[in-house]
């Protein structure tokens, strides 16, 4: 599941770059440049952040921010000013901001605010793992492709897990046999081929490769 970025500010450049380091990071962003175009979508209930530029045309990022509290009381902000007072950063405080950053700034420590800020908003659900485009919690044993869940069947989740637990290693069938139908399993080594046909379609950008004559290796 990707994590979505509002960002709010007037001016494009600086508004577009900070969306496009935020991209590269893997999250979604959503680029508002008016404040009237941004309190149109406080009410979004997928958002996980927002960045606010303080001066928006004829109100502010203050305006903004009691908005956003009113709809997600929870929902992390950062405020960005080219006003480096301490009064504008108290009201910041204030008005319940996470984070104050004052222009000129370097779009990667932007970046970094932005990461530490999501993982402290929502440890809950850093033990997802990423692979290949999709999102996996090995907790409850689901796996996401943009924030829908594909149903697996108990074996091919094993065989997904093996695999990602022991990326870049090869396995034969015999080795995969053993650790995901366990040593005491009777039956053709099929299984493996036709488990892993079945997951390769329903997960069809996983990059587990075929070694031929001997087995499969993720990644």
């Amino acid at each position: 599941m990707k994590r979505v970025i509002c960002v709010v500010e007037d001016e494009k450049d600086l508004n577009n770059l900070v969306a496009q380091y935020l991209r590269k990071e893997g999250y979604e962003v959503r680029s508002y440049y008016t404040y009237e175009e941004a309190s149109a979508h406080v009410q979004d209930d997928d958002v996980h952040l927002w960045i606010l530029d303080i001066m928006l045309d004829d109100k502010s990022g203050f305006d903004l921010i009691e908005e956003i509290r009113l709809q997600g009381p929870e929902t992390p902000v950062i405020f960005m000013s080219a006003r480096d007072k301490e009064f504008d950063r108290i009201i910041g405080l204030e008005k319940g901001c996470d984070d104050y950053i004052t222009k000129p700034f370097s779009p990667k420590e932007m970046v970094l605010r932005v990461n530490n800020i999501i993982k402290r908003a929502y440890k809950d659900d850093n033990n997802r793992i990423a692979v290949d485009g999709y999102e996996l919690d090995e907790e409850q044993r689901k796996i996401y492709a943009d924030n829908v869940e594909i149903e697996l069947t108990t074996k091919e989740f094993d065989l997904l897990m093996m695999f990602i637990k022991n990326k870049g290693i090869a396995f034969s069938r015999d080795k995969i046999l053993e650790n995901v139908w366990d040593e005491n399993y009777f039956g053709s080594d099929r299984v493996v081929d036709d488990t892993l046909r079945r997951l390769r379609k329903k997960l069809p950008n996983l990059n587990i490769h075929t070694i031929y004559g001997y087995g499969y290796r993720l990644g």
